[in-house]
Order: structure tokens, then sequence, then C-alpha cells
């Protein structure tokens, strides 16, 4: 036993210098799989992006090669219609692989209806925060009344004085 720390003793010079290659082999693998994870969440971030902004009226590929026109919008599903004899058919949202031919005229007023719908809620959470802002400022009106009630007057400031003159002279 006694060998065998003797032996690592000597040899720490040696394997310091030794350890430092495999540490940037390891650093390295981890920078890769971070690289690649990264990518890989932004694309899927993409493709959710273009599976919600989907509008009746997109012309769509599935993920099985089925090509057709968006009929209905549904949460989680559309319908969409295929070939000459209209043939509808329900698929989930998840099984859309891409947008062929967008239908621009839908896209701006579903754009323009999101903006509306991000300005009510801005202009409602600014109507919340005055309302606070006003609760807020009555409670401290109130506060202050509450101690000036508390607060000796001037008559009961200035009669503790004239007591102790009266004492002093």
């Amino acid at each position: 036993m006694f060998n065998f720390v003797a032996v690592l003793a000597e040899a720490q010079p040696a394997a310091a210098g030794s350890l430092l290659m495999p540490l940037i082999l390891i650093g390295g693998m981890i920078l890769i799989l971070w690289w690649s994870s990264r990518s890989r969440k932004k694309q899927e971030r993409q493709i959710q992006d273009m599976r919600d902004s989907l509008v009746v009226g997109d012309e769509i590929t599935t993920i099985g090669g089925i090509i057709g026109k968006i009929t209905s919008i549904k949460e989680e599903t559309c319908i969409i219609e295929t070939g000459r004899d209209k043939c509808r058919i329900r698929i989930l949202k998840s099984a859309v692989r891409c947008v062929d031919v967008p239908n621009e005229a839908a896209r701006e007023a579903y754009a323009a209806q999101r903006a509306a719908e991000a300005e009510a809620e801005a202009a409602e959470k600014a109507a919340a925060m005055e309302a606070e802002r006003a609760k807020k400022l009555e409670m401290g009106k109130k506060k202050s009344k509450n101690k000036k009630a508390e607060a000796p007057t001037e008559e009961a400031v200035e009669a503790p004085a004239a007591d102790s003159e009266k004492t002093e002279g």
C-alpha cells in the first residue's frame, strides 16, 4: 500500500500534463452537445410558431405527405380539403409539416386581430395598475388622517411646556 502511494506521488507531475488533454476533449464534447441542443430548440420553436399561425385558406403539407387547403381550425386540430372531389380530412396541427401557399389576406387579418388583442390587454393592465395606484394613494390618505388624529395638537404640546416654566420659575 505504501508503495502505491509513493508511485502516485512520483507520477503526479506527469499526470497533470496528461489530464489536460482529456479535460479539453470533454469540454469540447459538452460544447458540441450544448450547441446542437440550442439549434434543435430554435428549430422546434420555429415549427411551433408556424403551426400556431395557421389560418383558414393556407395550403399545407402534412408529415404523411397529404397536401390540402385548411377549411377550419380548432384548438389542436384542423380540417383540410384535398383533391378535386373536396375530400375533407381532420388532422392534428402537430401533423403539419409546412405551409406551401399562405393565405396572405387571412394572415394580415389574423395579425391585426392579435395586435388588437395585445393592445386591449395592455390597456387592461394599465387600468389595473392605475386602480392599484389609486387604492394605495387612498390608503395613504387614510393613514395620514389617522396619524393627524393621534398626533398631539399645538395646544397639547404647548401645555406641557407651560407647566415646565411654572415649575422652574
